[in-house]
């Protein structure tokens, strides 16, 4: 009992501060950088200076932003990952992450993790898309994508956004 009344006081400023925000519904700023929303050359900017010094293509850290939070910052997830690339809590402090609702550190954290899950797996993006979805430990387990659905379908996903030719503009 005492370990869940603690999880619960840990998490509750987050989802107080994801219901203040209107997380559930349009954002406070419907045009522009808001709660939901970022400028897109602010954006690709972020991208680019991380995607250099993580050695990853931008536009596959661009169709994995797009894929886990349709470039919200403010996103975050039932299971409780964050910002625009989804970090779950003890990722974002294990890639040195104090603040996973910043743009800058989510998308360095994002491109980082990333970055070494394509080293761990010898540039195979599908594989290393799957362990950024369902965790590394699963791909060694099933050696190779896991069978979940939900990694299947976060893989194709990636994948088709990262192959179209006219999303990377």
């Amino acid at each position: 009992m005492v370990d869940a009344t603690r999880a619960f006081w840990r998490t509750a400023p987050v989802i107080a501060a994801a219901v203040l925000a209107g997380c559930s519904g349009g954002g406070l700023f419907p045009m522009g950088e808001g709660p939901h929303s970022m400028a897109a050359q602010r954006l690709n900017s972020i991208v680019s200076l991380q995607s250099m010094a993580n050695h990853v293509d931008p536009n596959l850290v661009k169709a994995v932003i797009r894929i886990e939070s349709g470039g919200d910052p403010s996103a975050i997830s039932t299971a409780g990952a964050m910002g625009l690339m989804q970090l779950m809590p003890g990722t974002a402090r294990a890639l040195g992450v104090s603040n996973p609702w910043d743009p800058e550190q989510n998308v360095a954290g994002g491109a980082k993790h990333l970055s070494d899950l394509l080293r761990e797996y010898r540039g195979n993006v599908p594989l290393a898309l799957a362990a950024y979805n369902a965790g590394s430990g699963a791909v060694a387990h099933y050696k190779g994508i896991p069978p979940y659905a939900e990694t299947g379908a976060y893989v194709n996903s990636v994948l088709s956004v990262y192959h179209a030719p006219d999303t990377h503009k």
